[in-house]
């Protein structure tokens, strides 16, 4: 087989395959190495990215005329998104359609042999990846796809009269004729389907690699759609094919978000051979489009060079898009497009060297049409950022270039090249700073112990001359002595405070203050055997130049720089232990919630939610959204399900505290759970004035659990504000404010880095974090952190400890640099941060903690002059999802244990330990029992971590604490090459690092370099098949919301929307003015949650705010 030539081939070509992650699903880093390997198999892949809907992933394969569609789930649902894409397929009279899917272990024996009876080609299972390997499953997929024909009789007897461009079917088989056909052919298909002769405009859209197309014509599109609504759009996207394989990657889809309206309509071409910038027979789809009455077309080349200018050769009017690199200012006079566009758009205008770049097109603009004296407005150039919400400069492209093919247009409203950026351009370095602030730490207190350990040998030898009675000797060495004791008189200091604090330890008893509170704690604890354990193990060392090195690298727990722990000991009045829930509607949770912290002095509350309210959604019937719907996590859509979520528990009391794992919508969930508990403390306010409120009929669905008193439910269909004078409400709220504990996960960066929750675009959802800090600073919020900076979820996409954490760090250090640009006191916000790691079993996990604290210490100390308390680095372990295996379910258990114990032992602030069934299913209560007592059993029975800092001393933790240390400073410098965090985020540096460490792992596990117990070694070889084989004897307890619960989220949601639709309306549309002059949209989200559901929240701000654009 010759290497250009492709591996499948049909009657019309290369197979065209679409491939997507399901609705509500960010989990996309599966699907980008099928993608990948299906397009070096020789498809042509349009590949859409993740959350895509059954009727986006339907109108993709239509309009793309696609032989299959390749999808992952992992967010539940599966059978009713599969089986609704199968309805909506047939339904638009593409039954040939192939649907192929996956989702590990989520997709269960009976779902796979379900979702195969409805007409689903394939489910791959867990086993399918072992028995068949990555290769096989795509081969296997790749030779079903290639069976179908597009072009069979039953298809083109279709096309027996007109079309119009509504007729999305037909015109997508047109154009496939249009690549395929011989010229007779598809003439005479053409006239026999023509419904239109008038001449439209025909647009050619080209430019250089990267320079930000797609991006543009999609800002476009948007600003068609709003200035002239029914106006229908053909846009036809040329991809290069790849010589070697004759595969391509059509990647233009994946970032249009107007693509949404059925006015616009898409076909990705590639070039197959044609070697040049446009397809080969681009002419041809050209036709079609014009017979069957588009009212306009785009042609997008693919990436072109200096010399090229073919799209003038269909196009009527042509934009050629660049951006300021295109090096020196003579290589302008070699661009041909600068000669013949009649648009030359310079885009990316925030770049630096971009205001040089738009002056030298000018000038060489001018030269070569002899424009001498026109002024620059009235130049054909015009200078865009695409990527900024509602940019004036593609205003006023979109102005000029309607003018040119007789389109309305609206005024544009902000200047041209106006810059709306996040870190000021001065501080882009910032993580290059910090990589030198950590090493001149430690460089200059190297120094200093080399000095303390000379001034006490110079000592010992002066006192060993005095003792000889070398008197000339001894003063001489005394004189040096005292010389080297001027230039470390502090660091002395510190060794004797802290051969003081040992003496003290050793007492037996030990009082320590937080936040001025003091706290009086045993140092020891006794065993079985009668023996004092030390609650903290310190050095004896001799040597001052040893110990000073450990008190400047470690120091005791509670002590800079922090390695070993923020605080002194561990509170024993309360566990890191979580309690993780999130089921169904919020009553199915809240039991949950009540049953396991049945008996506990402290409730630690962890909230999961279903994936719908994780995209800022409501509850709907749609059989795509219904089937996600409590499912994976809680479904809460307004005020009052948060207030039946945490009824029973007093939000206010010291001893309870709520994390919420959301991040797109956290701004408005946030602002469900703070009125909750605000309305919580009117509630009791009510009571102690003698006059309790009494429950509605509607308050809680079903019983009241054991424990729970029905606190927080008085105020379920009533608002607090309405219920007292505003005097006594303001001082309620107040109040509730500063008391009130807990996190949000809120953390933007890493979801566009790896997780894909991400809902608004990235600029406004920084916005809206740094709103709730400054919020959070206004109204004295201490105890509840405004982020957790997460670090799990890039664990999760497939990165290695290293780079979960170097990444973590470095976005952290990001929202530092953000917040102090708008303005804020470092110390005043960054007690409201927190972190959120995974521990998995790779060597350098032991470390990640230790790590993270130090440089996180030094750096707010030595770098920004941050107060101790914003010194210290709190964080929240996770135990790792990714190690949790569909096959031997039970060995989950094991791993999951000695992640435990890792987080223990490194003093993690709180910890969650995973189910061993969350492989397959939202856990059972019998799972999470397992889970909660592993980390108990950990903390309570185990004698190793009755000492808290167990690891200290150990030659291969201080090792692996320098190594892992120092790839982190390195990873510092390498993203501050590329413009800091939002600098390599637009060229996907992360993500690619992510998923090509995610890639590696893959084929190690496949090919069992990597062992993993009971899944590529130590088999069983008794085991269940999970497959469809196995459907019948599948006996797993699964956690599913049921009909009812579903039912019951949707009328609650329906009747928000509904009672007091008036009062809606007018709280949005103040939310949206108060976004567009700039204000604080959190504050005002607080009023606005409180008569406003989730979804209409979120659709309110996206007109606003910007909706986020995927990237490949």
């Amino acid at each position: 087989m010759a290497d250009e030539d492709p591996v499948f081939e049909t009657t019309t070509g290369p197979v065209r395959v679409i491939t997507a992650a399901s609705l509500f699903d960010g989990h996309d880093a599966a699907i980008n190495v099928m993608r990948r390997l299906i397009q070096s198999s020789g498809a042509e892949v349009i590949h859409l990215g993740h959350d895509q809907s059954a009727k986006a992933v339907v109108d993709c394969a239509v309009q793309e005329d696609a032989h299959a569609v390749a999808l992952t789930s992992y967010q539940g649902g599966h059978v009713e998104y599969f089986t609704y894409i199968r309805e909506l397929l047939d339904q638009a009279g593409c039954e040939h359609v192939r649907i192929f899917g996956g989702g590990g272990g989520t997709i269960t024996p009976p779902e796979i042999r379900t979702l195969h009876q409805s007409g689903i080609s394939k489910i791959y299972s867990p086993d399918d990846g072992r028995t068949m390997g990555l290769m096989g499953m795509i081969h296997h997929l790749m030779g079903q796809a290639s069976e179908v024909d597009l072009i069979s009789q039953q298809r083109l007897a279709q096309l027996n009269g007109p079309v119009t461009a509504d007729d999305m079917a037909k015109v997508g088989l047109l154009l496939t004729l249009s690549e395929s056909a011989d010229e007779a052919t598809f003439k005479s298909t053409l006239e026999t389907c023509r419904s239109s002769s008038t001449d439209i405009p025909v647009i050619g859209f080209t430019g250089t690699g990267g320079a930000g197309k797609s991006s543009l014509l999609d800002e476009l599109m948007l600003r068609i759609q709003r200035d002239n609504p029914g106006k229908k759009v053909c846009l036809l996207c040329v991809d290069p094919t790849r010589k070697r394989t004759g595969g391509a990657l059509l990647g233009d889809r994946i970032r249009m978000n107007s693509l949404s309206n059925n006015d616009l309509y898409m076909r990705s071409l590639a070039s197959r051979g044609s070697g040049s910038e446009i397809s080969a027979n681009l002419d041809r789809a050209i036709e079609v489009a014009k017979a069957v009455g588009f009212d306009m077309i785009f042609c997008e080349t693919s990436g072109i060079g200096q010399g090229s200018d073919a799209i003038t050769s269909v196009a009527d009017r042509s934009l050629y898009v660049m951006t300021a690199e295109f090096g020196a200012h003579t290589q302008l006079e070699k661009i041909e497009m600068l000669d013949v566009a009649d648009i030359v758009v310079l885009n990316k205008y925030e770049k630096r060297g971009s205001e040089d770049a738009l002056r030298a097109i000018r000038k060489q603009v001018r030269r070569n049409r002899n424009m001498f004296d026109v002024a620059d407005e009235e130049l054909p150039i015009v200078a865009t950022i695409a990527s900024q919400f509602a940019d004036g400069g593609v205003d006023r492209l979109w102005l000029k270039l309607a003018g040119m093919v007789g389109f309305e247009a609206s005024e544009p409203v902000d200047e041209m090249g106006a810059r709306k950026g996040v870190i000021p351009p001065e501080r882009i370095y910032y993580l290059s700073e910090i990589s030198a602030t950590i090493r001149e730490y430690h460089t200059a207190n190297e120094a200093v112990a080399e000095q303390l350990r000379l001034c006490q040998h110079l000592q010992t030898a002066a006192d060993h001359a005095t003792k000889r009675g070398a008197t000339k000797v001894s003063h001489d060495l005394q004189a040096q002595v005292d010389e080297v004791l001027e230039q470390v008189g502090d660091a002395r200091g510190a060794l004797n405070e802290f051969r003081s604090l040992a003496e003290q330890y050793a007492t037996g008893e030990f009082t320590y203050h937080v936040r001025g509170k003091p706290f009086t704690v045993k140092t020891t604890t006794e065993s079985l055997a009668h023996s004092a354990i030390p609650r903290v193990a310190l050095p004896t060392f001799a040597d001052d130049g040893e110990l000073y090195s450990f008190i400047t690298k470690e120091n005791a727990p509670g002590h800079f720089p922090y390695t070993a722990g923020v605080f002194p000991f561990k509170r024993t009045d309360e566990l890191s232990a979580r309690m993780f829930a999130g089921e169904g509607e919020p009553e199915r949770t809240n039991r949950r919630f009540h049953y396991l912290s049945q008996g506990q002095d402290y409730v630690r509350l962890s909230t999961a939610f279903d994936s719908v309210t994780l995209y800022g959604r409501d509850p709907a019937r749609r059989p795509d959204i219904w089937g996600k719907v409590g499912n994976s996590g809680v479904s809460i859509a307004t005020t009052d399900d948060a207030k039946r979520l945490y009824s029973g528990f007093d939000l206010c009391d010291p001893n309870t505290s709520v994390s919420m794992t959301i991040n797109g919508p956290a701004p408005i969930i946030l602002a469900f759970f703070l009125n909750a508990a605000i309305d919580q403390q009117v509630e009791a306010y009510l009571a102690e004035q003698g006059t309790p409120l009494e429950l509605l009929d509607t308050a809680y669905a079903g019983g009241l659990p054991e424990g729970h008193n029905g606190f927080g439910l008085g105020t379920v269909k009533r608002r607090g504000d309405e219920l007292v004078d505003a005097e006594t409400y303001a001082a309620i709220k107040a109040r509730t404010l500063q008391t009130v504990r807990g996190t949000v996960q809120a953390d933007i960066l890493k979801e566009d880095q790896a997780q894909n929750t991400c809902i608004f675009s990235t600029p406004f959802a920084l916005k809206l974090m740094g709103d709730v800090q400054q919020y959070y600073i206004d109204h004295g919020v201490r105890n509840h952190y405004s982020v957790s900076i997460s670090g799990y979820h890039i664990a999760e996409a497939g990165a290695n400890p290293i780079t979960q954490l170097a990444l973590t760090l470095a976005n952290g250090f990001t929202y530092v640099e953000y917040y102090r640009s708008r303005g804020m006191d470092i110390n005043k916000f960054a007690p409201n941060l927190s972190f959120f790691f995974s521990n998995g079993l790779d060597p350098e996990y032991t470390v990640i903690g230790r790590v993270a604290r130090r440089i996180w210490a030094v750096t707010m100390r030595d770098m920004y002059g941050a107060d101790q308390r914003s010194q210290k680095l709190k964080y929240h372990i996770q135990t790792s999802g990714r190690s949790l295996h569909a096959q031997e379910i039970d060995f989950n258990d094991i791993r999951t244990t000695l992640q435990a114990l890792l987080a223990i032992q490194d003093n993690a602030n709180s910890l969650h330990t995973n189910a061993y069934d969350e492989a397959i299913t939202t856990p059972t209560e019998e799972s999470v029992r397992r889970a909660l007592a592993i980390q108990l059993i950990v903390n309570k029975e185990s004698g190793w971590t009755k000492t808290e800092n167990p690891m200290q001393g150990s030659f291969i933790v201080e090792e692996l604490t320098d190594l892992v240390e120092q790839a982190v400073l390195e990873e510092f410098e390498a993203i501050s090459r590329r413009g800091g965090v939002l600098g390599a985020m637009e060229t996907m540096y992360q993500r690619g690092k992510i998923q090509d460490e995610s890639m590696y792992y893959e084929h190690l596990k496949h090919d069992g370099t990597l062992p993993i117990i009971g899944v590529n070694t130590f088999q069983n070889p008794n085991a269940q098949v999970f497959d469809e084989s196995s459907a019948d004897d599948f006996e797993m307890e699964l956690a599913r919301a049921t009909p009812e619960e579903k039912e019951n989220c949707l009328a609650r949601v329906t009747d928000r929307q509904t009672a007091e639709s008036e009062a809606t309306q007018a709280a949005l549309g103040q939310l949206q003015e108060v976004a567009r002059l700039g204000g604080n949209v959190f504050e005002e989200l607080m009023e606005t949650v409180k008569v406003a559901s989730l979804g209409q929240i979120t659709d309110a701000l996206f007109n606003v705010g910007g909706q986020y654009r995927r990237n490949m």
